[in-house]
């Protein structure tokens, strides 16, 4: 303490005390206030505060228990007994510290020092990132430098191409560069488009795959010369000033997707560019919702998970993305608040003490700002879970203090067109440069009309396919517009119903004035675009492109006031231009009104590329691309399951994993796709990369054997050989699945000692060197599984159905009871009363507002799937053959939208049991080479063991033979229907060969 006297001077060292009543704490204020009356030193109050009130103080232990995974009777959990942590009045600090002289002073001081402390935030500035020069250049010259040259390489690529391309249009090229480099000059933005640029650029070079361009930076052709964007601003009618307005100084915002695997690649470039003190990520908060909020205090207070569930789904569920707070929940829901005020008080009380309070801080999944000093200086910094530096201020708030936010984002659909392109290049040794592809390929505007849109970026959901299927684009403009006009406001103000009527002849197209036909005409007269309502405005009533677009802003937010102002000017600038005062009130009226639905172009043409690359792989390597969008799309069941019926519609092979043939991800072969190893659940990346590198290494797998002895069995353990059997990856050796997993625990401890013994180095007691050890092999030919029971294993460890479809063994059946595919759903409209059957997958249990229970699943037959909603009065009668296994025959109506098409459930029932209750007679069909005598002899002591009415009728199919089966006295054979005598009998024959009727 003297020694930092010394530094700091009396007047500027306080000495810190604090009013807990801990007796450790006693004792460090008792030696501060004698340290400070030996030496002359000022001692100042102070209190952590953690919350407003003192009765939140138990409130307080139970977030921490949150925070740390703690329950509130731990006794090893952090505590704060004896202190008070809530915003303490000057009376109650004095209390705490009453005993000792001075205590007056030390409160005062504490005022004294928060007066001292001022800081004040400064939202004019902007700190750019200072890009490297060399040659004593400036940011302006090398800018344009770079623009004009990266111009020239654009014509060159137009040239190239063969498209037309005159010198006026190229001269209105260069007179626009030059017109958005003074304006970036003028604003003071040279060193963001050269930074943008740069790191663009390296990504590109290191095969990091960049998106073409996001949001209104599409619309500069300086962008667009430097490589930050691939749109042409000028060919697609984009406007530079809905991306910088000189009129409205803002600061830039280009965001760029990056393939998501590349991204954090881009992120450390910049870092070692610019300097680890000068890069950082931006932090998000995590916040305690209602649910969450019930779950955590439940587990920290010791209740039970299903308890906690239970009460947790009485909130009712988010309604149009909004979720609703715990309090509005006890309003909504009785049950709910009769807890609350019996059983659950403690619980819901302290829920709601602590919803909405910060829960978790995680990282921005894209924003990163980049300082033109050490960011300390200018904002607090802290450092997450994995050492990157992140700052504490959120978003908006970094926004505010004047850094340029960069936003590098992960974008799946580029990791999937770059893992395409590596298929491509693999089975057909071609290299597509997706820049060159022809924008006016029929193929790929056949396949969209078609409405062939699964894996098509932002044109594959149900909604916009049909709408897509309907205007049938036949240029990029309709993709455009598409992506424009599939929105809520479009739609219900009947824009896109319009659209297609003017595309197709089916309605004139009418201007209001000859002016506005340039501007709209590539939209059929419709104002789809907020750069339309520019250039009418500049064209019409004479704005400046700047002017125009805070017309588009004024519009947009509808202020009474600026709308009436914009109005007189616009009428004013068009009688200039000989327009009519009534004509020039209907053409702003109309402005007005599209104004409400109009869309960024720039964005949507930006978009509208990647939408037309992935529809252009699809058309022309569809095996290629599905296998890379499976590739990328398998942590997903619902995604998976969509994209195998995609390539059963397509007429795609998926061949079940193989040890030996698949790759980590889906592969393609002579026109198939080999599912990944990647994708069967449970087996991890280490083991993926250990069984790739020993095929590598060693070629081909014998057989479980030889697996076994090459690859370390603590990769190769129970769990991952169980997925590798069950899924068929075996499959190869010719034995059974069942074969092998009978024989799991016995080849597991052979793996053991043959590498105990092999890692021992130890030389055998008769001699030799080890080499010719080996796990003994031997073959039990048990007989495969029933189809269902092999299936059923097949989806545990893929979550599908690969090598069939369980409900294929029931056709014959499904054909006598009448019911339909989900294929033929397609032709009935809404309202219609079908009865359907599958299998359950996708299964989703909910609750209503009331609190109701209910469900909704994919109901899956071997040509796809309906999602089907179960509410909740016919629920209570079903639940338990909706928590079954068995297949489901669902009777209800359709409910048929512009969306989706769902089925309402007004009955489900079991497959099984409808096909037993009706069974009038069995019939096992077999061939030839199959009714052998002590086959049929066994078939009959079988069915003797299930005894009932039914009686059994063998048909041989090769000799058109049919006969009712009889015992040993020449009496017919008469069993009780049920799935265990179609398993046995199964087992015996090796497929599935008895059906009733």
């Amino acid at each position: 303490i003297e020694k930092m006297a010394s530094i700091f001077g009396n007047g500027r060292l306080f000495l810190e005390v604090q009013p807990h009543t801990i007796p450790e704490q006693q004792k460090l204020n008792a030696a501060c206030f004698d340290f400070a009356k030996d030496m002359g030193l000022p001692v100042v109050a102070t209190t952590d505060c953690h919350y407003a009130k003192e009765e939140d103080h138990y409130a307080q232990e139970v977030l921490m228990c949150i925070s740390t995974g703690k329950q509130i009777t731990d006794t090893d959990r952090i505590k704060h007994d004896g202190i008070k942590l809530h915003l303490m009045t000057g009376e109650e600090v004095l209390a705490g510290l009453g005993e000792f002289s001075g205590a007056e002073e030390a409160i005062d001081n504490s005022v004294m020092i928060a007066e001292m402390c001022n800081i004040e935030f400064d939202f004019s500035k902007h700190y750019m990132p200072r890009f490297a020069m060399e040659n004593g250049e400036s940011l302006e010259s090398v800018l344009r430098k770079k623009a004009r040259e990266g111009l020239e390489l654009r014509f060159a690529e137009i040239r190239e191409r063969g498209e037309e391309f005159s010198a006026a249009l190229e001269q209105e090229y260069r007179d626009r560069l030059e017109n958005e480099l003074d304006l970036i000059e003028k604003m003071g933005f040279p060193g963001y488009f050269l930074v943008v640029a740069d790191f663009i650029v390296w990504a590109k070079s290191q095969g990091i795959p960049v998106g073409p361009g996001r949001g209104s930076c599409a619309g500069s052709l300086v962008a667009y010369s430097l490589r930050i964007t691939e749109i042409d601003p000028v060919k697609n009618k984009l406007i530079f000033e809905r991306f910088l307005n000189p009129e409205r100084v803002s600061l830039p915002d280009i965001d760029v997707d990056f393939c998501i695997n590349g991204r954090d690649k881009v992120i450390q470039y910049v870092i070692e560019k610019y300097g680890k003190d000068r890069v950082a990520q931006i932090v998000t908060f995590g916040t305690l919702k209602a649910k969450a909020a019930i779950k955590d205090v439940g587990r920290v207070l010791g209740i039970s998970y299903a308890e906690t569930d239970r009460i947790a789904q009485l909130v009712p569920a988010p309604r149009q993305g909004f979720d609703f707070s715990l309090e509005e929940s006890l309003r909504m829901e009785k049950r709910l608040a009769d807890y609350a005020k019996n059983e659950g008080k403690e619980l819901i009380s302290l829920a709601l003490k602590l919803e909405g309070l910060t829960r978790h801080t995680s990282t921005h999944a894209a924003g990163v700002v980049i300082g033109d000093r050490p960011l300390v200086e200018l904002l607090p910094i802290m450092v997450d879970k994995d050492g990157n530096d992140v700052t504490q201020y959120s978003m908006s708030y970094v926004e505010k203090l004047g850094f340029v936010k960069f936003d590098f984002l992960g974008l799946k659909t580029l990791t999937v067109i770059h893992t395409a392109l590596d298929i491509i290049k693999d089975t057909h040794g071609v290299e597509i440069n997706l820049e060159k592809i022809p924008l006016d390929d029929p193929k790929t505007y056949d396949l969209l009309c078609a409405g062939n849109t699964t894996g098509v970026f932002q044109l594959e959901s149900s909604g916009i396919t049909e709408v897509t299927k309907r205007l049938k684009p036949t240029c990029f403009d309709d993709i455009t517009a598409i992506l424009a006009l599939y929105r809520p406001g479009p739609l219900d103000a009947g824009m896109v119903d319009k659209y297609i009527a003017r595309k197709h002849g089916d309605e004139p197209v009418r201007y209001l004035h000859p002016l506005m036909k340039d501007i709209l005409e590539d939209t059929y007269g419709i104002i789809v675009y907020q750069e339309q309502i520019m250039q009418l405005a500049k064209v019409l009533a004479g704005y400046s492109l700047g002017q125009a677009d805070l017309l588009r802003r004024a519009m947009g937010k509808k202020k009474p006031e600026e709308m009436a102002r914009q109005r007189k000017f616009f009428i004013e600038g068009a009688l200039k231009n000989g327009i009519s005062k009534r004509l020039a009130e209907e053409i702003f009226s109309q402005m007005e009104t599209f104004a409400r639905y109009g869309f960024n172009r720039s964005h949507s043409a930006a978009y509208a590329m990647i939408s037309y690359q992935t529809a252009y792989l699809k058309a022309h390597y569809k095996v290629e691309f599905m296998a890379a969008l499976m590739s990328h799309e398998m942590g997903d069941s619902d995604k998976t399951l969509k994209n195998l019926n995609e390539c059963r519609k397509q007429g795609i092979k998926v061949l079940p994993p193989d040890i030996n043939q698949s790759r980590a991800g889906f592969s393609v072969k002579d026109g198939m796709i080999r599912f990944g190893l990647s994708a069967i659940k449970g087996i991890g990346d280490k083991a993926v990369q250990k069984i790739r590198e020993s095929v590598r290494e060693g070629g081909d797998f014998r057989d479980i054997e030889d697996f076994l002895m090459r690859v370390d069995p603590h990769v190769a353990n129970k769990r991952v050989l169980e997925g590798l059997i069950k899924c068929g990856a075996f499959d190869f050796m010719g034995v059974s699945r069942a074969e092998l997993i009978s024989r799991l625990d016995e080849l597991l401890k052979a793996a053991q000692r043959y590498h105990k013994e092999k890692d021992s180095n130890q030389i055998g007691l008769f001699g030799g060197d080890g080499e010719d050890r080996s796990i003994p092999r031997r073959r039990l030919n048990m007989p495969e599984w029933p189809v269902n029971q092999k299936l059923k294993f097949e989806k545990e460890a893929l979550g599908f159905y690969i090598s069939g479809h369980p409900l294929e063994k029931y056709s014959k059946e499904l054909g006598r009871i009448g019911v339909k595919t989900t294929q033929e759903l397609k032709a009935y409209g809404n309202g219609t009363s079908v009865r359907v059957g599958g299998v359950i997958t996708a299964l989703k249990y909910r609750n209503t507002r009331k609190g109701d229970r209910y469900v909704t699943f994919l109901l899956e037959d071997w040509l796809g799937t309906v999602e089907t909603v179960v509410w909740p009065d016919v629920y209570l009668s079903v639940v338990e053959i909706i928590a079954g296994d068995d297949p489901v025959v669902v009777s209800g109506k359709l409910d048929v939208g512009d969306e989706r098409r769902v089925l309402v459930a007004d009955k489900v029932e079991s497959l099984i049991e409808i096909r037993d209750k009706n069974a009038r007679m069995g019939v096992i069909e077999v061939t030839q080479s199959e009714c052998m005598e002590e086959k049929i002899i066994k078939l009959r002591d079988l069915l003797s063991k299930h005894k009932g009415n039914c009686p059994i009728k063998i048909k041989v199919r090769d000799l058109s033979v049919t006969a009712l089966l009889r015992d040993s006295k020449s009496a017919p054979i008469c069993i009780e229907p049920s799935e265990d005598v179609c398993d046995s009998v199964e087992r015996l024959f090796g497929r599935p060969v008895l059906t009733f009727v």
